[in-house]
């Protein structure tokens, strides 16, 4: 049996675990249209997340007046929350995570979200047991910066080189780059298959079931 390029694998949460993508855009435009600012279309409101929620926004409406950034985050939330008890994991991930610790892999999140965010969302999808390690944006640096994955290796003891980042969006892929970590590119989330692939991931994966298969035949 060949020996296995990795012992950690770290994951994005949302667009990546949980199907939560179209809630994030929707949540982004309808706190724009409560401030009565100008609302970003889907490609652009998809393209900020994985940033922590101060970046996201900035990086959403760069051009207007600065003392909205604080506003938008609270209607984001509000509008957020009104829906993230009903989001779901995608299929299948279940099912990978249960087979990835089976095999003795650490595993770990690392997101964009905030701490109590995250709390509320593993737990709605009952796996906060599955993950040895967890790490958010509102506790460190933001993607794409490498401080989450930093962190994440030295709490648990990990070889950076050893660590493989799997994510839907670029700041994810970046963030590996940055720490020296491998990643792996999912296309099912926020950003489309071709902007990943420029950042040159391991695999890119179209489902969870391949990204499963890779994984079991791969990692």
């Amino acid at each position: 049996m060949a020996k296995r390029l990795f012992d950690f694998i770290v994951f994005d949460w949302d667009g990546t675990l949980m199907d939560s993508t179209t809630t994030i855009v929707k949540s982004i435009q309808a706190a724009a249209k409560d401030l009565s600012l100008p609302i970003p279309d889907e490609g652009a409101a998809a393209h900020v997340i994985g940033l922590s929620l101060g970046d996201a926004m900035q990086a959403v409406m760069p051009n207007v007046d600065p003392k909205y950034y604080p506003k938008m985050a609270e209607r984001y939330r509000y509008h957020y929350l009104l829906r993230d008890h009903e989001l779901p994991l995608f299929p299948g991930v279940r099912d990978m995570l249960a087979d990835l610790a089976h095999q003795g892999y650490f595993l770990a999140v690392a997101t964009g979200k905030g701490r109590v965010g995250l709390n509320r969302a593993m737990n709605s999808a009952n796996v906060l047991a599955m993950f040895d390690a967890t790490r958010c944006a509102d506790e460190t640096f933001s993607k794409p910066h490498p401080a989450m994955l930093q962190e994440l290796t030295r709490e648990l003891g990990q070889d950076m080189q050893r660590t493989l980042m799997i994510g839907d969006t670029t700041h994810d892929l970046l963030m590996a780059a940055n720490a020296g970590a491998a990643s792996v590119a999912v296309e099912y989330g926020a950003h489309d298959a071709r902007t990943l692939a420029s950042l040159a991931p391991l695999y890119s994966a179209k489902n969870v079931f391949e990204l499963h298969q890779w994984l079991t035949e791969n990692a």
